[in-house]
């Protein structure tokens, strides 16, 4: 508001007179202390990443590590934001870092400036070679360890500029990463939840059942079905897991039912099948490395109607790259269906 109101101080040369190279020096005097006053109250961009690491470890020594800067650094950069802010976003004490409510505000509009200025950056990306720069990948733990050892070979090969980096969340924790701009994209297993984002479905398939092969039906039986599995001690993965969720869909059984043991990854219910504690369900990506290479145990194909999930790529709706998303539907796809179906 003080540059328009000043904008009319502007006066025509032939209307100075003599006083005109005097009048030009003083405007040119007090612009420029408007402008020094107006960058010294300017927020960088850093003091932002650091008021947002700040915010997810609520800990500066681990948000120091994160920025990989020295904590006295992190901590003065904040001191210097906060003054120019005029109020504090944390509350510091020896034990805890607390966010006050201005705090909270103030993180979730960093948030959005963090994203927008990332996707500028990975704009110069769109216009060269997909691919060939840095990409964060969150994949839920479901599906991590079955399509990693499928996808990252023809993905090296292919596409070896790439720098990708992993990460393994469950399902709620992946789509706000994703959301929140800390992940560039994820995989995980519809249906789930994704609103916000967009989804990209590129591989469906079934659950098998698995058993010990002393307590298996007869080996005449090609299939299971629902039904049956009520009576076969039936063990799943624990809450937080969304391929629970899809397993009592595609059986139609009640999340409340009994169930003997659970656990927290498919390989540790695979052990507790092995030692004849019950069965479980498999999706298909996982039967390679958890049952085939195993003479203690049998599959059968769960006769339930299918797709029993939907594997999928998350994205925000904003996201710049999504010739990237592309490339990389395409080799799943090209890679699942040479290992899984081209046997």
């Amino acid at each position: 508001m003080r540059l328009i109101l000043l904008s009319h101080l502007s006066i025509p040369n032939q209307k100075l007179g003599a006083n005109s190279l005097l009048s030009q020096s003083v405007l040119f005097v007090i612009f420029t202390r408007i402008f020094q006053k107006a960058y010294q109250t300017m927020i960088s961009i850093k003091q932002l990443k650091y008021a947002l690491a700040v915010g997810r470890n609520l800990h500066f020594r681990k948000a120091a590590e994160e920025c990989n800067i020295s904590q006295s650094a992190l901590s003065t950069a904040l001191q210097e934001m906060e003054q120019q802010l005029g109020f504090a976003v944390f509350e510091r004490n020896n034990k805890n870092v607390l966010i006050t409510p201005l705090g909270a505000e103030l993180l979730k509009k960093a948030q959005s400036i963090n994203i927008q200025i990332e996707d500028i950056v990975k704009m110069k990306q769109t216009y060269g070679q997909p691919l060939s720069g840095p990409l964060s990948l969150g994949i839920i733990p479901t599906i991590a360890p079955y399509l990693l050892p499928i996808l990252l070979p023809p993905l090296n090969d292919k596409y070896p500029k790439l720098e990708l980096k992993i990460a393994e969340e469950q399902s709620q924790t992946l789509v706000e990463h994703v959301r929140t701009g800390d992940l560039d994209c994820g995989i995980l297993a519809l249906p789930f939840d994704c609103q916000g984002l967009l989804s990209f479905s590129f591989w469906e398939e079934d659950f098998y059942w698995v058993s010990h092969r002393d307590l298996a039906p007869p080996a005449s039986q090609p299939t299971i079905n629902a039904q049956s599995l009520e009576s076969k001690n039936l063990m799943l993965l624990s809450e937080g897991h969304c391929l629970k969720d899809h397993a009592l869909a595609a059986c139609k059984l009640d999340n409340n039912a009994a169930h003997s043991l659970r656990a927290t990854s498919l390989t540790t219910l695979i052990q507790l099948v092995r030692g004849k504690l019950g069965s479980t369900l498999v999706p298909e990506i996982g039967l390679s490395q958890l049952v085939d290479q195993s003479n203690e145990l049998v599959k059968l194909p769960l006769s339930e109607p299918g797709p029993h999930r939907q594997l999928a790529f998350i994205i925000r709706p904003n996201y710049p790259n999504l010739s990237n998303i592309e490339s990389l539907i395409n080799v799943a796809k090209q890679s699942l269906e040479k290992s899984l179906r081209q046997k």
